[in-house]
């Protein structure tokens, strides 16, 4: 009779699925190895800040009177949130945010369906309106203050000087419009290269076949345009507000944080550098970057949807 040859048994089994997984860990930690050198300095420059802040943010700590420091538990975020001034300084990020991203959306998506039809210099036109993006922040609040806004030798003076119009000055009568108009200026190409990007990716067959079918471009735009270019909006909406929500340079540089303008990042350097309130300026920048998680963890989502929707496209 031929012999039977006996089952392996279940230790036997495990050692032969451990073994063949040894080679595909030490190629997983071959390819993550490059990037620990990485993973550790981020770890170092970012988390461990963030955490020593979060630490001096349950402490009643006035840098001018190190040794008076006491233990003082949620009292901080209490005091932020209650507060009166840092309540304004909370509805004034929340006014700013919303207005600066919603026109910038609202211009974005019009130089967006521009640039997206054929005209001689496109390219260059194209160039020209991603500039004020480039700029450095400060450089960019400064322009405006200066060459702008100024009531003296200011552009926007000049111009209704030569048509005999008022010569008003425009940082202290509308402070706050003039830290918004500023940062949509600089934010409406950020807008405008994400909606680009969403009116590129159209099916160029189903639009030709609506016009076919006697689609008028604002039919074709409100049924097939603006459904499509949904996620894009969305993207750059939370993109923008993650943003706009820490924007300091603006403020700081065009009205100093006087006459109502001071947002929340605003109000955190008073806090620190001004009234030295260590741990009520960290509870401030902890709560900035609370808000500033959440917004980012939406635009993630709509980020990675988009990317499901291009690869079930392909």
């Amino acid at each position: 009779m031929t012999a039977t040859a006996a089952p392996p048994s279940g230790t036997d089994t495990d050692a032969a699925v451990r073994a063949a997984k040894a080679p595909s860990r030490l190629r997983a930690w071959a390819t993550r190895g490059p990037l620990l050198p990485a993973l550790i300095f981020m770890i170092v420059v970012t988390q461990l800040p963030f955490v020593a802040t979060l630490v001096i943010s349950f402490f009643d700590w006035n840098a001018l009177y190190p040794d008076a420091r006491s233990f003082a538990g949620f009292g901080n975020y209490a005091e932020v949130l209650t507060d009166p001034d840092l309540r304004k300084s909370v509805f004034t990020t929340v006014l700013l945010t919303a207005t600066v991203v919603l026109a910038s959306l609202v211009l974005g998506l019009a130089l967006a369906l521009l640039l997206d039809r054929k005209f001689r210099g496109r390219a260059a036109v194209r160039t020209l309106l991603i500039a004020p993006f480039l700029l450095v922040p400060v450089a960019a609040a400064l322009l405006w203050k200066h060459v702008l806004y100024n009531p003296e030798y200011g552009l926007l003076n000049g111009l209704l000087n030569w048509v005999g119009g008022p010569q008003p000055d425009w940082v202290s009568n509308t402070p706050l419009l003039a830290i918004e108009v500023s940062l949509i200026w600089q934010w409406t190409p950020f807008m405008m290269l994400i909606l680009l990007a969403g009116l590129q990716s159209r099916s160029p067959e189903l639009l030709e076949a609506a016009r076919i079918d006697g689609a008028s471009n604002v039919q074709i735009f409100r049924h097939m345009t603006l459904p499509h270019l949904r996620r894009y909006l969305e993207l750059g909406a939370l993109l923008g507000s993650i943003y706009i929500v820490q924007n300091f340079d603006a403020v700081f540089t065009i009205t100093s944080g006087g006459l109502g303008t001071a947002n929340l990042p605003y109000t955190v350097y008073q806090s620190f550098y001004q009234a030295h309130e260590n741990g009520l300026a960290s509870a401030a920048g902890v709560l900035v970057v609370i808000g500033s998680l959440i917004i980012a963890t939406f635009a993630l989502r709509v980020v990675s949807s988009l990317f499901r929707e291009e690869v079930s496209r392909a």
